[in-house]
């Protein structure tokens, strides 16, 4: 029993801020991407000094990218009324090819988001490439459907995931983007202030 109780122990210490492993640095690459202004963004550069949670998605998405996307905005919502400060929030798009930034506004704006502390960002593709590859990202396109009227609808097989970046632009957790765990991502941000 007493064995059972120190590794109960370790387990709960190992989600605490400095237990929270670098599973990326960041630090010292930046990416130049454009946000739903069209507005320059040197990512994660902005955001230094700050947490940042960072949902990888595209618009054209029908069921996992909207799902990461709300679940960004109760994390948002919880933030917020728990009176955490210094937390930014991110959603990249992995598909420069439709996600200008007057796409990426739309898309913020059917959903009423708060972009007080939240950017939609895309880039060219080969910096969103490389994005995607140091965070981990996986995207492939998938099977595409042609309409009626002759217009293509497409989608991307991807990665699902949110990711916590701290202070010094490192990622120092990752979490499932369409089923997280809304607690527990707000616990590894408090853990990280």
């Amino acid at each position: 029993m007493k064995y059972l109780l120190f590794a109960f122990t370790l387990l709960m210490l190992a989600g605490c801020g400095d237990n929270l492993p670098v599973i990326e640095d960041f630090s010292g690459k930046s990416y130049e991407l454009i946000d739903q202004d069209s507005t320059a963004v040197i990512f994660p550069d902005y955001a230094k000094g700050k947490i940042l949670v960072t949902g990888f998605i595209f618009t054209n998405c029908p069921d996992i990218c909207p799902l990461t996307t709300n679940n960004l905005r109760l994390i948002q919502e919880e933030v917020k009324k728990e009176g955490i400060n210094g937390v930014e929030f991110a959603a990249i798009s992995f598909d420069p090819d439709v996600d200008k930034p007057h796409v990426l506004k739309k898309f913020a704006e059917v959903r009423n988001l708060d972009l007080s502390n939240w950017k939609f960002m895309t880039g060219d593709k080969e910096t969103i490439s490389a994005l995607m590859k140091q965070a981990g990202i996986m995207y492939a396109p998938g099977d595409s459907i042609v309409t009626g009227d002759g217009n293509t609808i497409y989608f991307y097989v991807h990665t699902d995931r949110i990711s916590i970046f701290d202070q010094e632009s490192k990622i120092r957790a990752n979490h499932l983007g369409s089923n997280a765990d809304i607690k527990k991502v707000v616990d590894d941000i408090k853990s990280l202030k």
